[in-house]
């Protein structure tokens, strides 16, 4: 089984993750989870702007407002689905004695981000009909 496969299998399956390795500090394991629920609550929030662009922007010309609702919305499922990975990859790591593992999403998230909040700066600038 590759190694994608292998990390997906254990989002379903996290008691697995014990037969490697040593029990790491629990306030480690504590804080790795805590880690994960602040990228699920990035997610929920990145999920809610989407939909709240769609809903509350009717008068937005419907390209713009679609773009930046799928924008936000797809963020927010690329961090949700992020945040189980990387929670896995940490405690993985926690129990062999490795360095955490490190990842660009951040820096992608970061960007997405930006770019939707870049488009609502000109969609306010330049007015809601997308003249």
């Amino acid at each position: 089984m590759n190694k994608i496969a292998q990390s997906v299998c254990l989002w379903f399956a996290p008691q697995r993750i014990r037969d490697e390795g040593d029990t790491p500090d629990y306030r480690f394991s504590l804080a790795n989870e805590r880690t994960f629920l602040a990228w699920i609550r990035t997610a929920l929030a990145l999920i809610g702007g989407g939909f709240a662009v769609d809903q509350f922007l009717p008068e937005l010309a419907w390209g713009v407002r679609a773009g930046l609702a799928l924008g936000l919305l797809a963020a927010g499922v690329l961090c949700a689905l992020r945040a189980v990975n990387h929670w896995v990859r940490c405690e993985r790591a926690m129990r062999r004695g490795e360095d955490l593992p490190v990842s660009r999403f951040p820096t992608l998230l970061g960007i997405v981000v930006a770019v939707v909040a870049v488009a609502m700066v000109v969609v306010v600038l330049f007015g809601w009909e997308g003249r």
